[in-house]
């Protein structure tokens, strides 16, 4: 479908009612659910907001993402480095400076694709500025977002947590100096965001322990950030009574092997289980980067050839997984939200998770916290659950009737439509 002409009928001078459905544009810089939780985030909240009745289009980078039928993709392509690689590029791509950008930074270990995907939808929303009522960045949290925003657009943004977590957590996992250069030069991208975010008018973000770690990271005000929290899908993530539990499997979502998502305590907390457990096997949603630390670690504990490495399944399959396993380990050092944790518990598996960040807001009094960082709490508080079993089925029943009695797609939808309402008057009162 040609974009120009679907929205050839709207004027200029179009106004639409505070209380009629939206037409709503969803931004993500790099969306694939496989990638992350950002992918996951746009898939269910676009969904549930078709399902109120709004209209839904995402524009968004490579990976791209699955999107519901009823949502409209708008492809934003960048040079996808990562998977093309340096020499994949043309001369006749150098000649925009949005791609000289992209280019020179992944040559020089830099991360420049929040940062590029903004220049290059921002362009593209300036040439459609009447085609929405609401432009909704996820993540990108760029430069041009500010630009928008000064030329009156209705912008909200979400922030899922302060990326300068992560570079804090990769530093001080570095053993020299080199590698703290180059994690400094990938994280880059975090200053801009700082200074984007102290001047964007109307943030979200996930939690309570997101918005305060974002208030902290970015130097804002007690209250700037909102809190609209994660929703969990009940529908596709629910017990399955045609599964038998594998009281020998217990299973951990480690999206990378970034030490905030805790992949090395994982595996050296299943090393002290598979000492006490020889049965007990690890499914692993996730792969080790071939020759990183959690990779070698694989090797260095003996437990390589008891590890199953998953990656790229469905949520169905994730569902499946769930069901299957007797426990489900969160090993994250901080999380803005902690999907996997509320997806196990929504299929009734019981969960040990480290308390890092968001985590004590999902999993509550319906599964076991322990210290995050620590492999040898983590590995005693799953041990004494494989050798009680009638407990751990009965944190599944509680964890189950927690998510859904107080994590919806639909109440997210609900409650992110109020705040596009509350910017659209914003907006409204500034330009009269």
């Amino acid at each position: 479908m040609d974009v120009s002409d679907k929205f050839a009928a709207r004027t200029p001078g179009e106004t639409r009612s505070m209380t009629a459905p939206l037409r709503i544009c969803l931004l993500g810089y790099r969306s694939d659910p496989c990638s992350g939780g950002q992918g996951i985030y746009l898939y269910y909240l676009s969904k549930a907001l078709v399902d109120l009745g709004h209209h839904v289009d995402v524009i968004s980078g490579q990976p791209y993402p699955t999107l519901d039928p009823r949502v409209t993709l708008i492809e934003m392509p960048g040079l996808n480095l990562y998977e093309r690689g340096l020499g994949a590029v043309s001369l006749r791509d150098f000649r925009s400076l949005t791609n000289m950008i992209e280019w020179c930074s992944k040559a020089t270990g830099g991360f420049a694709e929040p940062q590029t995907f903004g220049r290059r939808v921002s362009a593209y929303l300036k040439a459609h500025r009447h085609a929405y009522d609401i432009i909704h960045d996820n993540q990108s949290v760029s430069y041009a977002m500010l630009s928008l925003q000064r030329l009156g657009f209705p912008l909200i943004t979400t922030i899922h947590h302060p990326c300068s977590s992560d570079r804090r957590m990769a530093l001080a996992a570095c053993r020299d100096w080199g590698q703290r250069l180059l994690v400094r030069r990938w994280y880059r991208f975090v200053s801009m965001q700082r200074s984007v975010a102290r001047q964007l008018r109307h943030i979200v973000t996930v939690s309570q322990s997101a918005r305060e770690a974002i208030e902290r990271e970015f130097s804002l005000d007690a209250g700037r950030v909102e809190v609209v929290l994660n929703g969990i899908d009940t529908e596709v993530f629910q017990p399955d009574p045609v599964i038998v539990r594998d009281p020998n499997l217990i299973m951990s979502v480690c999206s990378s092997d970034q030490p905030l998502k805790g992949m090395g305590v994982l595996l050296r907390c299943f090393a002290i289980l598979a000492n006490a457990h020889p049965s007990l096997t690890l499914l692993m949603v996730g792969r080790p980067k071939p020759g990183g630390e959690a990779d070698r670690l694989l090797d260095s504990l003996g437990i390589r050839e008891r590890v199953i490495c998953r990656s790229g399944l469905s949520p169905t399959e994730m569902a499946r997984a769930y069901c299957s396993a007797a426990l489900v380990l969160v090993p994250s050092l901080y999380e803005g939200f902690g999907l996997p944790a509320g997806e196990a518990m929504a299929c009734a598996t019981a969960v040990v998770s480290s308390d890092g960040g968001a985590l004590p807001e999902v999993v509550g009094d319906a599964g076991v916290l322990v210290p995050a960082g620590d492999p040898e709490a983590l590995a005693a508080a799953a041990s004494r659950l494989l050798a009680e079993p009638e407990r751990a089925e009965q944190l599944g029943r509680a964890a189950l009737a927690r998510i859904r009695s107080e994590f919806s797609w639909h109440t997210v939808a609900m409650k992110m439509a109020e705040r596009y309402q509350a910017v659209r008057a914003d907006c409204a009162h500034a330009s009269s």
